[in-house]
């Protein structure tokens, strides 16, 4: 039970973009085509999830016992960089296509606050395990992606719409956030 109410949480309870209004920038930057917006949110699972097994492993096994815990943001953020990094080349080989349509939102995703504040959460009084850290981190990736998806098909119905002059483009898309993160925080 306790680990479905984990899993709930993370992807709709506690979404970080809908609901924490955290890692909006690749949310509303990336969100105009649903391939190029699933793209980036398998990106973001994956960084969260190895990000969450690999700083909550730095944290509990080498910088509690250290007592170097005031190190953990720039530890954190190293690991995320690094890991960012693989993803990065990952699809340059394997998908130039998805590489060029995410332009400068994947590197980005080493400063997505989103991502950090799952390592930070995880490790921050949560009383998680390992294996809590990884599905929170992999769960939260999902309702990062749920979020992002829900937004790029919604942008491309709205595209085809006849919307007035003073809302097309980014104001609708405000708006359309705000009514998405007010359906998400009903979860609550």
């Amino acid at each position: 039970m306790e680990t479905f109410l984990l899993i709930f949480g993370a992807i709709l309870v506690n979404n970080y973009v809908l609901v924490q209004s955290i890692g909006i920038c690749p949310f509303l930057g990336v969100s105009k085509k649903t391939d190029t917006a699933l793209g980036m949110g398998m990106a973001v699972i994956f960084v969260m999830s190895l990000a969450s097994l690999f700083t909550f492993s730095v944290y509990t096994w080498v910088l509690v016992p250290l007592k170097l815990e005031y190190l953990r943001t720039i530890a954190f953020i190293l690991i995320i960089a690094a890991l960012v990094q693989i993803v990065e080349m990952v699809i340059k080989r394997f998908s130039p296509t998805l590489y060029s349509a995410l332009g400068v939102y994947l590197p980005l995703i080493t400063t997505n606050c989103a991502v950090l504040a799952v390592a930070l959460a995880n490790v921050d009084g949560s009383g998680y395990n390992l294996f809590q850290a990884f599905l929170n981190g992999m769960c939260s990736g999902i309702g990062f992606t749920l979020a992002i998806v829900l937004m790029s098909g919604i942008r491309e119905k709205l595209a085809r719409c006849d919307i007035p002059a003073p809302f097309k483009g980014f104001p609708i898309t405000l708006i359309t956030a705000a009514l998405m993160s007010m359906a998400f925080a009903g979860f609550s």
